[in-house]
């Protein structure tokens, strides 16, 4: 556990963590010389400043040309080079899902796809560029590596670690600045879930930007004697399922909270172990099946109900179904 109560978690400056993740392709650079960066028009975005500057032989400019930037990366990968994909979750993924469906995950290339400007928080950019489907296409893919870190300090962790993961990847994360509270350091470890406070009442499995509303919304549970349980789940695939099963055997019931459809993302991985493996009430935070709009980040996330008082009230409404059923 890193802290033992929901009190114990503070911040001390906010970050978003596209920087994390340009920070850490920098270090990459520096110290796995196969790795090459591409991007699709968008470099200042995803924060390749530094690493364009220092490693220009290892940067390529595919242009507003996503498709054939998944190409390009599938290819690099059969002269032993890593390739790093980057632009925004919604041409990463929904506009050139075919090429990576038969370019790379079919052979199980290692090209590392890293998108940034994922779910509602990209905001004013509205609909069109606020994709909330990608997880879902992405855990559908066979060979898919499957990552959402939380803050500035887990996106860039979880960057590093990219080069030791086999096969594809898929990382998510995103444009506004977010509270950093994961302490620096910590090692990133694809697939195992992380536990970040102990409870009895509920467990709470959260990703992504809704980490950090989880936190509050503990905190605020903590204050009225419910216990939560939270466990951050990056890696939503492959899923630690007993990470999920052992909590959920500790609690009897559970909240799952992501920036991403209720279809086919983490609260469908997660009720899907439990319908198997051990059957609770469940609760899910996310967007219900609908389009998102141009607006600023937070008005947004209260107003399609993945903000930190929907997870308060989830959880009071699954305890509720738990006592209950007992």
């Amino acid at each position: 556990m890193l802290f033992q109560s929901f009190g114990d978690i503070g911040f001390t400056e906010k970050k978003d963590t596209r920087s994390g993740f340009g920070d850490a392709v920098y270090e990459l650079g520096k110290t796995h010389p196969e790795v090459v960066v591409l991007t699709a028009d968008l470099a200042g975005s995803l924060k390749l400043g530094p690493f364009i500057k220092a490693y220009s032989n290892r940067f390529i400019e595919a242009g507003i040309a996503e498709a054939n930037m998944i190409g390009m990366a599938a290819g690099l990968c059969i002269g032993g080079k890593i390739p790093i994909a980057t632009t925004f979750a919604n041409f990463a993924t929904g506009r050139v899902y075919d090429q990576i469906r038969q370019s790379v995950a079919y052979s199980n290339k290692p090209v590392k796809i890293c998108a940034s400007h994922a779910g509602l928080t990209l905001g004013e950019d509205g609909a069109t560029h606020q994709i909330l489907e990608d997880i879902a296409m992405m855990r559908a893919m066979p060979n898919m590596t499957v990552i959402c870190p939380c803050d500035y300090e887990q996106t860039k962790a979880a960057t590093l670690a990219l080069p030791a993961i086999n096969g594809p990847v898929y990382l998510r994360f995103g444009r506004p600045k977010v509270p950093v509270f994961i302490p620096s350091g910590i090692r990133f470890m694809p697939g195992k879930a992380q536990a970040l406070v102990p409870g009895d009442a509920v467990s709470i499995f959260a990703s992504g930007h809704l980490v950090w509303k989880a936190v509050e919304a503990g905190k605020i549970l903590e204050q009225q004697g419910i216990h939560a349980e939270l466990i951050n789940i990056h890696t939503i695939k492959p899923l630690d399922r007993q990470a999920v099963i052992d909590s959920v055997a500790r609690t009897g019931c559970a909240v799952t909270a992501e920036e991403h459809e209720i279809n086919g993302g983490l609260g469908d991985a997660i009720a899907a172990v439990l319908a198997r493996h051990q059957p609770v009430p469940v609760e899910m935070i996310a967007v219900h099946d609908t389009f998102g709009e141009s607006g600023k980040p937070n008005e947004l996330m209260t107003k399609y109900h993945i903000d930190t008082p929907d997870i308060v009230l989830a959880v009071k409404n699954v305890i509720k179904r738990k006592m209950k059923r007992n």
